[in-house]
């Protein structure tokens, strides 16, 4: 039995972003990400999952910074610092996640290690090959409760229809 069963607290619903963090739509995704986060706080469970597209060379080393990142702490910050500078990671490449990694106070040094070392390869891969199986082809793509919401050609409404979602599961948790 988990924690939040035997706690009488509802589990928080958990929304799979498919991402790319050279991605300008991703970019562009991270207000409704806030939003969602600012409505619902610890009840909707925000996973980013990567996918990096071969149309972006950097986005894989990135991919695997924004991992090391979240094992040192700052998953998220990374990520928001990232996506908030993709024109910039395409002509800098790793030199900018280093550089994003000492601004938000982690180890630059250990995550040019874990660049070189490839120690988050079988994360990235691992994600990307779930999302490929659930019929995810760009990003951004959002998972909930079983529907695939693509975000790559428009995000027009989809905040909306993730929040419809997750407040018919939340009920249904009740």
């Amino acid at each position: 039995m988990n924690d939040a069963t035997t706690s009488g607290s509802a589990r928080p619903v958990v929304l799979d972003v498919w991402c790319e963090l050279q991605c300008p739509d991703c970019t562009a995704a991270l207000d409704d990400l806030r939003a969602l986060r600012e409505h619902y706080g610890d009840r909707l469970d925000i996973r980013l999952r990567h996918f990096p597209l071969a149309k972006h060379q950097h986005a894989y080393a990135a991919a695997q910074a924004a991992e090391e990142a979240t094992e040192q702490g700052q998953g998220w910050p990374f990520v928001e610092a990232v996506l908030a500078r993709t024109e910039e990671l395409g002509t800098k490449g790793e030199q900018l996640l280093l550089t994003v990694a000492g601004e938000l106070g982690l180890d630059a040094e250990e995550m040019d290690t874990a660049l070189i070392d490839g120690r988050h390869l079988l994360a990235v891969d691992a994600d990307q090959a779930e999302g490929k199986a659930i019929g995810v082809t760009g990003t951004p793509t959002y998972e909930i409760g079983g529907e695939l919401l693509d975000g790559g050609k428009s995000q027009d409404g989809l905040r909306e229809r993730v929040m419809e979602i997750a407040d018919r599961l939340l009920a249904e948790q009740g």
